[in-house]
């Protein structure tokens, strides 16, 4: 996945190209964060989108247009989800829309709790050239504190608590939890999704250690393989989750 072209606009600055390459590199954050979201009774989340570069040929010119979408899934490759902005130029598209975008387009992601944002690489490239009177102004106008444009956040308390970046707290805090709920549901070791897809292959996507130990130590087969032919591993390599590799 690293090796990907990134999508870009002819006359794209150098600081926002080096910020869509930023935000592939740490989308699996995001993801993780979602996943994990989608699961709590009570939302934490203000903002979840992703901004990704949409494509059409038009009188002989690829035009390039950045655009959010949110109600997202991801399932390792591609992102889904819909439309939230109005196109200017292309007319493959519309607001409301469902998309189907690879990895390789997205240009940024964003989340935020608590009136604190984590991601917003591109908007924090645009940030970087506003006076700070400006840069208030925008932060306003949005509700929430985009804080140091040169100190990106992409974990929740990543300051407070480094360790947040290898191991999402829920996981850990979740442990007993599913240990209990395998133990009570054993055909979830191996039951599949329509698209071939196991519980080990949902938690290795989103990086969650805990979880996937408690689900090879339950004996979840690491060669089940998704209807493309992917194993857990393949996973854990293409989305680059060190600390899950050697589990495997």
């Amino acid at each position: 996945m690293e090796s990907t072209p990134i999508f870009f606009a002819d006359g794209e600055s150098p600081k926002m190209i080096d910020a869509f390459k930023k935000a592939q590199e740490t989308f699996k954050y995001f993801w993780r964060e979602l996943s994990w979201e989608y699961r709590r009774i009570i939302p934490a989340l203000e903002v979840a989108c992703v901004k990704l570069a949409f494509t059409q040929d038009i009188e002989n010119e690829t035009i390039v247009e950045h655009m959010w979408i949110n109600d997202i899934n991801f399932d390792g490759e591609k992102i889904y989800g819909i439309l939230v902005n109005d196109p200017n130029e292309l007319t493959n598209v519309n607001n409301g829309d469902e998309v189907e975008i690879p990895f390789n387009q997205i240009s940024d992601w964003l989340f935020a709790t608590q009136g604190k944002t984590y991601g917003g690489f591109s908007i924090q490239a645009m940030r970087s050239e506003m006076t700070q009177t400006e840069q208030e102004e925008h932060d306003d106008a949005w509700g929430m504190d985009f804080g140091d444009f040169n100190n990106i956040l992409v974990v929740y308390e990543q300051k407070e608590n480094p360790q947040n970046l290898t191991e999402h707290p829920m996981s850990i805090n979740m442990k007993e939890s599913l240990e209990d709920f395998i133990k009570n549901n054993p055909m979830e070791l191996t039951s599949k999704d329509e698209l071939g897809y196991t519980f080990l292959h949902r938690e290795t996507i989103a990086g969650n250690r805990t979880s996937v130990e408690v689900l090879l130590k339950s004996g979840a087969d690491i060669h089940a393989k998704t209807n493309n032919g992917k194993t857990a591993l393949d996973f854990a390599r293409q989305l680059n989750w060190e600390h899950l590799i050697s589990l495997f």
